[in-house]
């Protein structure tokens, strides 16, 4: 689904939930009515994706979380409604960051919410392995070694991995993100030896 096809589909009136589970945890940049911390179930968070605009370039692309197929898996974040005007806005904004310069697609999936309650569609952007970005897996030292050195026009590939981090820690403190806080040790590590080795 496109996000001109989802916003042909909304009245003026309706609202559309918008789930982040990468930058926009921290930084949606769009106006939003609310936000919940929640989750989404049959997908865990890989850095698995590459990035040559915002966090890398075409020679050093950083690595960036993308979303893989996984029956048993879930992945925290926040989701934004959107309301009226605010939904055009959001989706226009949204597909020049993550659809044209990040190269992700869109999905909608229930999103549930920590609070409780019932789940509500949301949209999410998600990058798939025919995507010419996509990097596909690797250890955790190699990732982590990568983002440590990467940087993009929206700054270093450190920052995005560090305030993902952090934001699993204050948000979803009873969540541990295994291969999110795997990347993020080997990360600090080869930050730690290149700063002794200067």
């Amino acid at each position: 689904m496109k996000p001109q096809d989802i916003l042909a589909a909304k009245s003026s009136s309706s609202s559309l939930w918008i789930f982040g589970y990468g930058s926009l945890v921290w930084r949606p940049d769009f106006k939003y009515k609310q936000s919940k911390v929640g989750y989404i179930r049959g997908y865990k968070r890989r850095f698995w994706h590459g990035d040559n605009f915002h966090r890398g370039n075409d020679e050093f692309p950083g690595r960036v979380v993308t979303l893989i197929p996984e029956d048993d898996a879930s992945t925290w974040g926040v989701a934004f409604e959107v309301c009226g005007a605010q939904v055009k806005e959001a989706l226009e904004y949204l597909n020049v960051r993550e659809a044209v310069r990040g190269g992700y697609v869109t999905e909608v999936v229930a999103f549930h919410p920590d609070e409780g309650g019932p789940s509500v569609p949301a949209l999410l952007y998600i990058a798939t392995a025919d995507n010419p970005l996509y990097l596909g897996p690797a250890a955790p030292e190699e990732i982590g070694a990568r983002i440590a050195v990467c940087e993009g026009r929206t700054g270093h590939n450190l920052e995005y991995l560090l305030r993902l981090a952090a934001f699993m820690r204050t948000s979803c403190p009873h969540v541990h993100d295994q291969h999110l806080f795997a990347v993020e040790a080997a990360a600090l590590t080869t930050v730690s030896y290149l700063l002794e080795a200067q």
